[in-house]
């Protein structure tokens, strides 16, 4: 029996159904491109379902290898979850960026997250636009009190190509000063968190313009963030400043820069949690601890990253 769909598909054509909402499938059945303008990256359920709460996004497209399905919309808008972690990252960007299901050739891409951040650096709900991905794993981690003579126990070996990226400078000033002035959510119960960390009290979420440690490991304690700090002194040449530690955006970085897309890419981390725990709390503790961060930063992670999606989808890039 013929659908509704299917006679409204043959007379105006599959693309345009799709586009439409009218069916899930009909796109990957079409030999038609999906135009993406922006390509909004999560990494799991919590980021991604504030833009999909938030926006239309009626188009699904399967790609095979993709950890979840990728959403679009007519305005060119898509939004990617990745699974969390370097291999999941690594694995649904390549299978998505190799997909003939999607156009690039005019895209930017916008990971939209939240991070830690050391307590002297950032504070909860605050949110910060990467010029350096580092990774924090790659190298030899030694025990510092078996190997005094290496500094943190860390010693770099080699860059392996995939150790650091600098970002695109202009693309980076450029989402600073679009987000610059954007009003940040804040709560009473966050500011109370805050305000146990010396020098936190009174502090309010802003943007900052910092650098981004990736590492598959959850780290807590001041000698782990102690070492991300070391680690982005090294990698950098003295150029970066260690700011949110996330898990995913040096493997996001790899795949756009295999594709030829790495300088169309921002990173924006938004602060959920301190990296370390504050003065009489555990490490443990710290980890079990909820202080109303998580909820803040996928919220500001949205605010922000909305407003900079809405102008580069204006803007394309000059080719």
């Amino acid at each position: 029996m013929t659908t509704r769909c299917q006679k409204f598909a043959a007379a105006v054509g599959v693309a345009a159904v799709a586009l439409a909402g009218c069916s899930s499938g009909s796109k990957s059945e079409s030999s038609d491109k999906i135009d993406v303008g922006v390509l909004v990256i999560t990494m799991f359920d919590p980021e991604n379902k504030v833009w999909l709460d938030k926006e239309q996004l009626p188009t699904t497209v399967e790609v095979p290898g993709a950890y979840k399905p990728v959403r679009c919309n007519a305005d060119k808008l898509c939004v990617a979850e990745t699974g969390q972690g370097k291999a999941n990252a690594a694995t649904t960007m390549m299978a998505i960026l190799g997909s003939d299901k999607f156009d690039f050739s005019d895209a930017y891409f916008l990971t939209a997250g939240i991070a830690g951040t050391p307590p002297d650096q950032g504070t909860l709900g605050a949110a910060a636009w990467a010029r350096w991905v580092v990774d924090f794993d790659l190298g030899n981690h030694l025990d510092p009190a078996e190997a005094p003579e290496v500094p943190y126990g860390y010693r770099p070996v080699e860059d392996y190509n995939t150790a650091a990226y600098r970002l695109d400078d202009a693309l980076v000033d450029k989402a600073f000063e679009l987000s610059q002035g954007v009003q940040l959510a804040d709560t009473p119960e966050v500011a109370a968190a805050r305000a146990q960390y010396p020098g936190q009290e009174g502090r309010k979420p802003a943007v900052m313009k910092c650098d981004t440690m990736t590492g598959d490991d959850f780290y807590s304690g001041k000698p782990l963030s102690d070492t991300a700090r070391y680690i982005m002194e090294l990698r950098t040449k003295g150029q970066g400043v260690y700011c949110t530690t996330q898990m995913e955006d040096n493997a996001t970085a790899t795949a756009l820069q295999a594709h030829g897309y790495l300088n169309r890419y921002l990173s924006l981390r938004t602060m959920s949690n301190f990296d370390q725990p504050y003065p009489g709390q555990t490490v443990v503790q710290h980890l079990d601890s909820s202080t109303g961060g998580f909820e803040l930063a996928c919220e500001n992670a949205y605010t922000l990253g909305k407003v900079v999606a809405g102008y580069l989808l204006k803007n394309p890039p000059q080719r």
